[in-house]
């Protein structure tokens, strides 16, 4: 499995010492590829991180909420979908098989303790909780999963999501319906604060894969103010569910996890009511009518 990731360094741009040597001996930006090690055994797996020079000569790259598992997650949860697919596999047990606590995924203390078992938890928990494979649901309304281990390998939180959506074939408007979230993130110290951290999380994510993208056009940004830019309505919030693991390891973070499953668990559920993969985002109706058509 290879992975290879471009993108603005914004660690090279602002902070060149605090980026790790790769084992190739050459810094890279973590932040800019944390995501594509995952915690699936795969065998054989190769990771690029690349710094697109031009990004960052022509604007301050900076970092965005879910820092690199936004896109590298997005990357790696598609690719397991299809990859299920492409075996006829059920996109759920592909990855639990693949999830297995030996060798570099076995975990490690502190943090990381139980590995790749606790990501296939929280992945058999949020299942459970939306009634995934078991749920009899309208033509053109499917539930897509994805699951995540937060920010770092070093600082995992194990998270998994599942959408149900609806997709309109007439207009190519996706509705998310229900978004349902499972977390295990150690001892939860706060859980009003972990609650809206998670509320938080997926709605951004839920903003950025359907609503939010900035398109440059002859050199210059298109959408020039705030009445061309749409971000997620309160009108569009899906009823949500987020359930804490109860756990007695280390407490690690929820700024993040909570964005990087959305994207990916939604492009999966619009394949599985459609049969159309995407691989860009936003995922917006123009796109979705271009790939029904296809």
């Amino acid at each position: 499995m290879e992975h290879h990731a471009a993108a603005g360094w914004p660690t090279q741009a602002l902070a060149p010492g605090f980026m790790p040597k790769g084992v190739n001996d050459e810094p890279y930006d973590p932040f800019a590829i944390d995501g594509a090690d995952h915690w699936y055994t795969v065998v054989a797996q190769r990771v690029r991180a690349i710094s697109n020079d031009l990004a960052n000569q022509t604007f301050r790259p900076g970092w965005l909420r879910s820092v690199g598992q936004g896109w590298t997650n997005f990357a790696v949860e598609s690719v397991m979908d299809e990859a299920a697919h492409k075996v006829g596999a059920d996109p759920l047990q592909f990855r639990l098989d693949h999830l297995k606590a030996e060798g570099m995924n076995a975990g490690s203390g502190p943090n990381a303790v139980g590995g790749a078992s606790r990501q296939a938890t929280v992945l058999q928990r949020v299942a459970e909780m939306s009634g995934y494979g078991k749920t009899e649901l309208p033509e053109g309304t499917a539930i897509g999963i994805a699951t995540t281990f937060g920010q770092s390998r070093t600082l995992p939180t194990w998270t998994a999501a599942a959408v149900q959506l609806a997709v309109d074939a007439e207009t190519g408007a996706v509705d998310v319906q229900k978004i349902r979230l499972a977390f295990d993130c150690g001892t939860v110290v706060d859980p009003d604060g972990a609650h809206a951290q998670c509320e938080g999380a997926a709605l951004w994510g839920l903003s950025m894969a359907l609503h939010e993208g900035t398109r440059i056009e002859n050199g210059n940004v298109v959408d020039r103010n705030l009445g061309a830019y749409t971000p997620l309505r309160l009108a569009d919030v899906p009823e949500l569910e987020i359930d804490f693991l109860e756990s007695a390891e280390v407490p690690v973070g929820l700024g993040e996890p909570g964005t990087t499953v959305i994207a990916p668990a939604i492009a999966n559920a619009i394949f599985t009511a459609t049969g159309a993969r995407f691989r860009h985002l936003p995922i917006t109706g123009d796109a979705v009518l271009a790939a029904l058509k296809d």
